[in-house]
């Protein structure tokens, strides 16, 4: 993804929007609460894009080493197939000028019985070394032709990925730029107070969010170290496909975070739904991951009494929000402990 472009949109928005969360205002017009309503939609489907363009980076990397793998076991495969076709040459060769069954049986009449012996066993060591020979360079063909067919399997998965990487993040930048063309239509008094009533929400919820911060107390193990590394980065804006330290997505958050703990994931709410221990819905502890949409297309890390930290979307800073069945119009679909 070609971050510059989607950092400084991310920026343009952010000075405009804030967070975008609704705030009552007997300044704000109805018709400027429905216009942040709008972005605020905008931005979730551009988050949602996002992350969806992370999931095919992750799965082209993937495809990618295997398909190196696999590509390198052909070539092993065609090399020994080649080692055996020669092989086989020089025994047909070896075979010719032995005279095949013609020697066999002028040897047959010869006068000397014990040329004709050593002769024949050398006839039959050449024919089942030949059978032998003949049997591996099969076997060796075989193998070679299916993993051939597997790298042109693995190559079309590759493309679609990459055309699905491609089509996720230029769907992502035109949401946000239907959310700049939105903003643009504002008169330059309503940009103003659009821009402050988004900015003092902004702030209300940094404070909020760090009084929740010195409430989470008796944080331990893995989740608890998670959760210490994400709250440490309250405040930092989100931004398309960054993993820190001063910008964030919502995976590139929880990456980090279970780094910092000493976990492996990948850059991709989808993918980090694969790894940990599968968690029920009612049973969460604080630093458990929680998963959203269908396909996953968020994430966020659990802070328990119904908070969790995340990074939002554009416009939206890293913050601790409300936890419940729901983010924006996405559905809690999944849990993981680690």
């Amino acid at each position: 993804m070609k971050l510059p472009k989607v950092l400084g949109a991310a920026l343009v928005i952010g000075a405009l929007s804030g967070p975008l969360v609704l705030v009552a205002s007997a300044q704000a017009a109805p018709s400027l609460q429905g216009i942040q309503s709008q972005i605020i939609h905008l931005q979730e489907d551009a988050a949602t894009a996002a992350e969806g363009a992370q999931a095919a980076k992750v799965q082209l990397a993937t495809l990618n080493r295997a398909l190196t793998g696999i590509r390198q076991e052909a070539n092993a495969q065609g090399q020994t197939v080649t080692q055996l076709r020669r092989s086989l040459g020089a025994i047909a060769v070896e075979q010719y000028k032995s005279g095949g069954l013609s020697q066999g049986l002028e040897l047959l009449f010869s006068s000397d019985p014990t040329l004709y012996l050593s002769a024949a066993g050398s006839l039959e060591s050449v024919t089942r070394r030949k059978a032998i020979q003949l049997r591996a360079f099969s076997t060796a063909r075989q193998r070679l032709n299916a993993t051939t067919l597997t790298v042109h399997d693995r190559m079309a998965l590759v493309r679609a990925t990459q055309y699905r990487l491609a089509a996720q993040s230029a769907l992502a930048q035109s949401k946000l730029r239907q959310a700049q063309a939105i903003l643009g239509t504002l008169k330059k008094a309503d940009r103003i107070r659009l821009a402050r009533m988004t900015q003092q929400a902004n702030d209300k919820v940094q404070t909020s969010s760090l009084v929740f911060a010195k409430e989470a107390k008796g944080l331990s193990g893995r989740g608890g170290m998670a959760l210490n590394f994400a709250l440490r980065q309250l405040g930092d804006w989100y931004v398309f496909g960054a993993a820190g330290m001063i910008y964030w997505d919502c995976s590139g958050l929880t990456m980090r975070a279970y780094q910092a703990a000493g976990v492996s994931l990948p850059h991709s709410a989808a993918a980090q739904a694969n790894y940990g221990q599968r968690v029920a819905l009612n049973a969460l502890r604080p630093g458990d991951l929680v998963f959203f949409g269908s396909p996953i297309s968020h994430v966020s890390i659990y802070l328990g009494v119904g908070r969790m930290v995340d990074a939002p979307h554009t416009g939206a800073r890293v913050r601790v929000e409300s936890f419940g069945w729901t983010w924006g119009y996405l559905r809690l679909v999944a849990a993981r402990r680690f």
